[in-house]
């Protein structure tokens, strides 16, 4: 039996066979689903509106390319657990490891609709929109709260979890489009988000490359 929260409204957080699937598959199913997470300072959560899937060996793209890291690690370890890492010496970026153990996939959250706890986000985003709060991976961790200390954790009964609530897309279509800010697997339409929302990292949704996103109107399926 899984845990129940505080704030039960909230739901409750989903089963480890959500995240034990293709993270293409997990990355347009997690769009519209509410991420919490209850910090010391107190609870904040946001709808997620954008993300990354990312394989292991047969992904130039992904971390785990080159084998298990000790950064790497919780990569590799069993679905439904957090990969939080550090970048560019000043973020901190959430990852959803899926797949199978040693399989080394995961579902990078690239932007939130802040929910609850927004006074709490402005705090440690500073002065900004609520568009703005947690737009960017970097900015997602930073308005929850997030560091290398929350890597691996468990998302099934603990601080940081994922509400298994239907997911709220507000109307919107789910669209595909390459992955930002990487180098190589270019071809592959393995970022997700909600067409034309405004917190999607990209204004207004926009592919990050020449050519459209393509706008994705069939049920969950492999892309690439």
């Amino acid at each position: 039996m899984r845990k129940a929260f505080a704030g039960s409204v909230r739901g409750r957080p989903l089963p480890r066979a959500f995240y034990a699937r293709d993270p293409v598959v997990v990355a347009r199913a997690v769009l519209g689903r509410l991420l919490v997470h209850d910090s010391p300072q107190g609870r904040v959560s946001g709808l997620i509106v954008e993300v990354e899937a990312y394989r292991g060996a047969d992904d130039p793209a992904s971390h785990a390319h080159r084998g298990r890291t000790p950064r790497n690690a919780a990569m590799f370890g069993e679905p439904g657990h957090a990969y939080v890492y550090f970048t560019y010496g000043m973020h901190h970026c959430l990852n959803l490891v899926t797949g199978t153990a040693g399989q080394a996939s995961a579902v990078l959250v690239r932007a939130l609709e802040p929910m609850d706890g927004g006074e709490l986000m402005r705090e440690r985003r500073g002065p900004v929109a609520t568009s703005r709060l947690a737009r960017g991976p970097g900015n997602v961790a930073r308005a929850l709260g997030l560091t290398r200390a929350h890597d691996g954790l468990d998302l099934m009964g603990g601080a940081l979890w994922i509400s298994d609530l239907p997911p709220r897309r507000g109307g919107r279509r789910i669209a595909q489009g390459p992955r930002i800010g990487i180098s190589a697997a270019l071809d592959r339409d393995w970022r997700c988000f909600l067409e034309g929302h405004p917190c999607v990292s990209v204004p207004g949704g926009a592919a990050p490359r020449v050519g459209r996103a393509r706008v994705c109107r069939t049920a969950p399926r492999l892309c690439g």
